[in-house]
């Protein structure tokens, strides 16, 4: 990594943004943790086992790995462009195509759709069994959870920076959870460290390289959310210098927790129990050997997936608002509740997608669907980053080195392929997503020729 468009000291120029700067690094850095922590982690390290085997801390160590690369050019574009609209953004400065921008913002809106998906459908599994006895029906109950969470944003939901911080800390309790039992199960003896090195495919061949690039694609999911933190771009004091030790420092203990947590998983339960498990961390919990009550990890677990359906079900509903005011959707996606001046149209919109998602889906589908959006994405940015290079702004900005990004580039169309051993109602399930968008932006461009504008 190197900063070398000037000393790092040097800040950016001084503008009016309208938002106020109150982030510092403790504050951001905890902000890119927990917007990383949640779903992915919780719900789908047993699908990850199911794909890989025992050995199913290599996929993790290889998403945290394709994590960095993307984040490198995320950190070069938010110190060049201090601005809270992301990919997008990046897109339109670097290509000035309006369909292709149209396009990556749609794909970020649908990945937290499909995201929130992934988390109503683990809410609604073995985590909530083990206080309900599974007397609910899940698909009903994953329905029922995105209404309510619809409900909460048709209200207004405010969540104070300092608010994100506890929701952080507990959902990194839940984890740390695991890496005591972890700890105690390897001063005690137990578990299987021959589970480590098994694979699920037999043989060296291409086999081999599909189940783990397929892993690796699925367990990616569980690393997204650190792209979100650009848009606290313009409430982030000094970003140019705050955004890269924040968003570095997220990932690299996001990282390490997750291949430690996908150690102690594999050490204390085989992949087949992992796989059969919507709520796999429970599992570990019941098999570690420590007296740690089941129904209050259940609790953490199910807070961890709910906060994280909440943030990306915001997100799409915000993100539809904005592209409605754009004039990049239909100008009625942008209406809002008089009195509550929430987005109620892009919150029923959202939620009509998110209920069709949770219907025909189940979490593996769903994390395999976001992951796949935004590794789509990912290629996109980290091309931009090369090409914005021609671009020269007036203040210093971090300038990860180019061979970086192009990795990047590489190793997210090469996770997005059907290398990745990908079953074919995930590019379904997207294209049809995308189908929607599309749709909605070729209305929305007749509606304004028809008006003359």
């Amino acid at each position: 990594m190197s900063t070398a468009e000037g000393t790092a000291a040097a800040p950016a120029p001084a503008e009016e943004t309208g938002l106020k700067r109150v982030l510092g690094p403790k504050l951001l850095i905890l902000f890119v943790i927990g917007d990383i922590l949640g779903t992915g982690i919780y719900a789908t390290t047993g699908k990850v086992a199911g794909k890989v085997g025992g050995a199913l801390w290599l996929p993790f160590v290889i998403g945290f790995v394709v994590a960095i690369l993307t984040a490198a050019s995320y950190v070069e574009l938010v110190g060049k462009y201090p601005k809270a609209a992301g990919a997008a953004l990046y897109t339109q400065k670097a290509f000035r195509v309006p369909f292709l921008t149209f396009i990556v913002a749609f794909m970020v809106m649908c990945s937290g759709l499909s995201s929130a998906s992934a988390a109503a459908r683990a809410f609604s599994g073995d985590y909530l069994d083990e206080l309900t006895n599974g007397a609910l029906p899940p698909t009903l109950v994953a329905i029922t959870f995105i209404v309510l969470l619809a409900a909460l944003n048709l209200r207004g939901v405010s969540e104070s920076v300092k608010t994100n911080v506890v929701l952080t800390l507990v959902e990194l309790t839940g984890l740390l959870i695991i890496l005591t039992i972890g700890a105690w199960a390897v001063l005690s003896g137990d578990g299987e460290p021959s589970r480590l090195t098994e694979f699920e495919a037999s043989g060296t061949g291409y086999a081999l390289l599909t189940s783990v690039l397929g892993a690796t694609a699925l367990g990616f999911f569980a690393f997204v959310g650190f792209e979100d933190s650009v848009n606290m771009a313009e409430e982030t004091k000094n970003p140019t210098r705050t955004f890269p030790r924040a968003i570095f420092i997220g990932v690299a203990v996001t990282g390490t927790i997750y291949v430690l947590v996908a150690l102690v998983s594999s050490l204390l339960v085989d992949a087949g129990t992992l796989e059969g498990s919507s709520g796999p961390l429970l599992e570990v919990v019941k098999a570690g050997g420590v007296d740690f009550p089941p129904e209050l990890f259940a609790l953490i677990a199910l807070f961890a997936v709910t906060n994280s359906a909440l943030i990306n079900i915001m997100m799409a509903s915000r993100l539809c608002y904005g592209m409605a005011n754009e004039r990049i959707l239909p100008p009625g996606m942008a209406r809002v509740l008089p009195r509550r001046r929430t987005p109620v149209v892009g919150i029923v919109f959202v939620t009509l997608l998110a209920i069709g998602l949770v219907s025909t889906g189940e979490i593996e589908g769903l994390g395999d669907t976001t992951a796949f959006l935004l590794l789509c994405v990912f290629a996109v940015v980290n091309i931009a980053v090369l090409v914005l290079r021609r671009d020269r702004v007036d203040h210093a900005h971090f300038r990860t080195p180019t061979a970086l990004p192009v990795l990047g580039a590489l190793t997210a169309l090469i996770l997005a392929s059907p290398l990745a051993d990908r079953p074919a109602d995930v590019y379904i399930r997207a294209g049809v997503l995308l189908a929607i968008g599309i749709a909605l932006w070729a209305v929305n461009k007749l509606v304004l020729r028809t008006r003359g504008e």
